[in-house]
């Protein structure tokens, strides 16, 4: 029916077109503006070029542009008007000699006003180098303004004089910066050439539910109270996990999503509310197949979006431990060395210190060519690992002097025998700085050890962002204990698969179980992460068993994917990318707020939509919801 309606109006405006006389055609294009809004747009009666395409080949062409005004100055009789679109800025002229009406209305547009010029093309006598219009200029003949403009809270410049919150509360009018709208042009070039790389490896783009069921392992949920299922609660997805294992049991074979996420958890620089993955998962597959996959399409974002060709050898692949022990993370930044060396076997028991004889773990870094750092600057770093943010309890030094003698805190406690022994670890050699930290629990150390590391490469210039530096971090711990919880929790999530020669220690010795798993990491940054999954219902309720789960209560949360698996479920794994993560590495940015067009700020509240807000009494009752105002 539809088809058929469709064809016959088809035919009916071929009819009208046929009849209407074209002899004049700009009589013919007014009319239709005038009286069909839409056909303006289409005709685009507005401007017949951008702001960023003029070039010194078209002096001589009389052109139509609107934009915003970037800036205004005034010179003797001249006018200079910088005109601004989303594609670049051309320069309009405007004369008071021969057009003193004109030059008048110029003088009086502030910034930001919409406007429409018609004028010819003409090459400058001032070229401007830094834009790629600065050869030519408007000689504008006539002037309209499309809509005026308060004049805005913050400069709109590249470096602008408006702070984070004031720029989110007017992020619209942040969004007119060139250097925020080229992130969100990089942002929109990268979901394109990952949708063009996956189709090409028969990959299937498949839209899964944003209302699901709450699966509280994990991060909180934001919930979503249902009105015609009263007291019931939809959750947002933390992301499409075990949708997309049920899309694999369905033979989809091949799927990804460039999809919208949700966490209610603490914000920092990395993290929002919402978030966008590129979800992906694949079957008939091993943690071989899905690196090498997607190994090559981050080459292919590299070379297309970066121009970084990052070459044929493999990234380099490090065990969860071994990253552990030689970095203090599980994601290092590998873009500098200055790696861990532990040295409990050089100083325990060498001496009467009990901050080394005591500790669980004794481990340095040596900073090359920084023996020459002031005491200050020393008492800065020391400062720096005792902060709240790090938390040791002190730093110890050793500067290497320049006839090879070490220089250190702990002179009166450790001979230079000792000391020179502690060079030799390091491999240190004269002007070289040792910086040590020791505590009772290794593992915070190594941790408190990292931000050391990362404070020096980021002093001494070595993480700089035009270098990338890629790996894959394997084999994770299966579980990890949690204080707060009392038990063993999932370390990436319930579903994923054991090692297979692990599996039977989940009964005699879960906790040295090792995953399926893996991270891929570029300049000290989780980018994606996944794994193999279990598609094994037998082996899943086990997984479920050791996280504490009742049978009822893993039924009842997670039955829809166990009964699943009893259907012939293939084996299948993959991973999904941070969309946002990406992209601001892409770009050079220290937060992905900037690669996002409308963030929420540190508090996870949108300042300029003011959200979240309270709701009306009327909505709450047609929930079925009662609001407990905490204490006062």
């Amino acid at each position: 029916m539809r088809t058929g309606f469709t064809h016959q109006f088809m035919l009916m405006r071929e009819n009208e077109a046929k009849k209407e006389d074209h002899s004049n055609t700009t009589d013919h294009l007014e009319l239709r503006a005038e009286t069909c809004p839409i056909y303006l747009n289409i005709i685009n009666v507005y401007r017949t070029n951008t702001c960023g395409e003029l070039r010194i080949e078209n002096v001589g062409q009389n052109v139509t542009l609107a934009g915003w005004v970037q800036r205004t100055r005034k010179m003797g009789g001249m006018t200079f008007v910088d005109l601004r679109d989303r594609y670049g800025i051309t320069q309009l002229v405007f004369n008071e000699e021969k057009n003193a009406d004109l030059c008048a209305q110029a003088n009086k547009l502030g910034r930001e006003y919409v406007i429409q010029v018609t004028g010819e093309v003409n090459e400058r006598y001032s070229k401007n180098a830094n834009i790629p219009t600065g050869d030519i200029e408007i000689i504008v003949s006539k002037l309209v303004v499309l809509n005026a403009s308060q004049t805005p809270p913050f400069t709109i410049e590249e470096n602008t004089d408006g702070g984070d919150d004031l720029r989110m509360k007017y992020r619209y009018l942040d969004l007119r910066r060139s250097n925020v709208r080229a992130n969100l042009e990089l942002r929109h070039k990268f979901c394109l050439a990952v949708r063009h790389f996956l189709d090409s490896k028969g990959f299937l783009e498949i839209e899964t539910p944003v209302l699901v069921g709450s699966t509280p392992e994990g991060a909180r949920d934001f919930v979503v109270p249902s009105r015609m299922n009263p007291g019931q609660f939809y959750a947002l997805p933390q992301s499409p996990q075990t949708l997309k294992q049920l899309l694999m049991v369905a033979g989809m074979d091949r799927y990804f999503q460039i999809v919208k996420c949700f966490r209610d958890e603490d914000l920092r620089a990395d993290r929002q509310p919402e978030f966008t993955q590129i979800d992906c998962e694949m079957s008939f597959v091993q943690q071989d197949d899905i690196i090498n996959v997607f190994e090559e399409m981050t080459k292919h974002l590299f070379k297309e979006l970066r121009g970084v060709d990052l070459g044929d050898t493999p990234f380099l692949r490090l065990s969860w431990k071994e990253a552990m022990r030689r970095f203090g993370s599980d994601k290092p930044d590998m873009r500098f060395g200055m790696e861990f060396v532990e040295l409990k076997d050089i100083f325990t028991g060498k001496a009467d210190f009990a901050v080394f004889n005591d500790a669980a773990y004794i481990g340095g870094i040596c900073a090359e060519g920084c023996a020459v750092y002031t005491r200050k600057q020393v008492d800065e770093l020391t400062n720096f690992v005792k902060s709240q943010q790090v938390g040791a309890k002190g730093l110890v030094y050793a500067r290497i002097q320049e006839d090879g003698s070490v220089k250190s805190s702990v002179d009166k406690f450790y001979s230079q025998e000792v000391l020179q022994e502690m060079k030799e670890a390091f491999n240190a050699k004269p002007g070289d700085l040792i910086l040590i930290l020791s505590g009772e629990d290794a593992n915070k150390t190594r941790k408190q050890l990292c931000e050391l590391r990362l404070l020096m490469g980021e002093r001494l210039g070595l993480r700089d962002k035009n270098k990338f530096a890629l790996l894959w971090v394997v084999d994770f711990p299966m579980f990890e204990w949690s204080d707060e919880e009392g038990r063993l929790m999932a370390m990436h999530h319930p579903f994923t698969s054991p090692k297979p020669c692990d599996i039977e220690k989940l009964d005699s010795d879960p906790a040295s179980v090792l995953a399926d798993a893996y991270d891929m990491v570029c300049n000290g940054v989780e980018v994606g992460g996944g794994s193999i999954r279990i598609h094994d219902a037998v082996l899943q309720a086990k997984i479920f068993k050791v996280l504490g789960f009742t049978p009822e209560k893993a039924q009842e949360q997670f039955g829809f994917l166990m009964n699943a698996f009893k259907y012939g479920a293939p084996p299948h794994g993959g991973l999904a990318y941070g969309l946002d993560r990406f992209v601001s590495l892409f770009a050079g940015l220290d937060s992905i707020r900037d690669c996002i067009a409308f963030p929420k700020n540190n508090s996870g509240r949108d300042v300029m939509l003011d959200a979240p807000g309270f709701v009306d009494q009327t909505q709450l009752d047609e929930l079925h919801l009662v609001i407990k105002h905490p204490e006062a």
